[in-house]
């Protein structure tokens, strides 16, 4: 009877383990779900394919071409930016679920551009009309899932980041592995273009009984920006800002560059490339969509001081692989790519997550808006800074992989500064 009695016990607190983990999604989260796809996809699909891609279209990686690879996602970063400016007014106005349902069919057409570029130039204009949907996504993506789940944010928020890493996952993976067998970049981008179909139909298509939860009434420009002043006024809104700013720079250095590191620095093939990124894109998937499922609110800022140091140590040595002799360092470097992966992985969305639980009472689109006015730009500035430093005249491709043990530790130095008390931070 004792041990029946601790049994029941036992069975219990796993029965309340498994409730207090329970996750309910409905259709609005299967749209932002195959939003994130979408919006990986076409931001990984002209890395994976940028061997092929330059030339095609007549530029080379070597001897300053990968400058011209950085600037193509910089100036990408800087259509994004420019919509990202206005995500809160669109907000304001239309609510978050047309303008996102609408910006996802614009990353769709820009993809579709981009795969019938005659020339450079086009290709960069093309991207950009991509980067005006992907800035709203950015911006109301995240606020999207919090309307819908203002019970446990971080949770839902981590968890629906997660599919931004399937999107590499599979984009990675499939579209490797269509270059490797001959397939042309351009038919390749027309495949891209198909993932951003059905989360713009769930989005735009007529609602149902349950609808999604907008706003009641529309919000002035005028109040918008006071919102945005409020929040200027944070100190603390600026460490966050800061530390968005660096996540973006070290995820995306992996993410962008990892392709063609392989192949330039391995001697890899554009399957070795790809299946990289995929290894990549498989920890970051492993490690939001698990800490999501396992960890509660108030633990996400340790988790992130964690994962700082194992990002900073597993990134540190990817120069010395590089350049070692061993016959087996490309499989060594699957491996700390999946850490890799596994430590990026929680920043991007808990930092945003983290900002609104330590400055309450300011809107929380605009917080959401704001913050990922720092990560956008933090991605193109050090994906462009990291293919400078990429030239081999400059440092070369393996050292300039420095940049990003380099955000980690500045990340964590941020995030110890958020426990000083608000009066210090003025």
């Amino acid at each position: 009877m004792h041990f029946l009695g601790e049994y029941g016990i036992m069975r219990s607190f796993w029965e309340i383990f498994n409730m207090s983990r329970k996750m309910v999604f409905g259709r609005y989260d299967y749209a932002v779900f195959g939003t994130f796809i979408a919006y990986a996809v076409g931001s990984l699909v002209v890395p994976v394919a940028l061997v092929q891609v330059a030339r095609d279209l007549g530029f080379t990686l070597d001897e300053g071409g990968t400058s011209r690879g950085g600037w193509l996602h910089m100036m990408r970063c800087v259509s994004i930016c420019a919509t990202l400016a206005l995500s809160g007014f669109m907000a304001g106005r239309w609510g978050n679920r047309r303008p996102l349902g609408v910006s996802v069919a614009l990353i769709g057409a820009g993809l579709l551009v981009c795969a019938v570029s005659p020339t450079y130039g086009v290709l960069l204009a093309a991207l950009m009309i991509a980067g005006l949907g992907e800035g709203v996504v950015e911006a109301l993506g995240t606020p999207f899932t919090q309307e819908l789940h203002p019970e446990e944010p971080g949770r839902y928020v981590n968890f629906s980041h997660g599919f931004w890493s399937v999107g590499v996952l599979v984009s990675t993976v499939l579209f490797g592995w269509l270059l490797y067998m001959g397939m042309n970049w351009r038919l390749v981008l027309v495949l891209a273009a198909a993932f951003a179909i059905a989360p713009t139909l769930l989005l735009l298509a007529p609602e149902g009984k349950k609808k999604y939860p907008e706003r009641p009434e529309r919000v002035s420009t005028g109040r918008v920006l006071s919102q945005a002043k409020a929040i200027c006024k944070e100190p603390r809104f600026w460490l966050y800002f800061a530390a968005m700013f660096l996540a973006g720079g070290g995820e995306f250095c992996l993410t962008f560059w990892c392709a063609s590191f392989i192949q330039m620095s391995f001697a890899g093939s554009v399957m070795a490339g790809g299946i990289g990124t995929a290894i990549f894109a498989a920890g970051m998937l492993g490690g939001r969509t698990g800490f999501g499922f396992w960890f509660r609110q108030h633990q996400f800022r340790g988790l992130l001081l964690a994962m700082g140091v194992l990002g900073t140590v597993v990134c540190v040595f990817i120069p010395s692989v590089a350049a070692s002799a061993w016959e087996w360092k490309l499989h060594l470097f699957f491996v700390m790519l999946f850490f890799a992966g596994v430590a990026t992985a929680p920043f991007w969305p808990s930092l945003q997550t983290q900002a609104v639980a330590r400055l309450p009472g300011l809107d929380v689109t605009m917080v959401y808006v704001m913050l990922s006015f720092a990560g956008v730009p933090g991605c193109g500035f050090f994906t462009l800074l990291m293919g400078y430093l990429a030239d081999e005249r400059v440092w070369g491709m393996a050292k300039s992989f420095y940049i990003v043990p380099a955000c980690f530790v500045v990340i964590m130095a941020l995030l110890l500064m958020d426990r000083i008390p608000k009066n210090k931070l003025k």
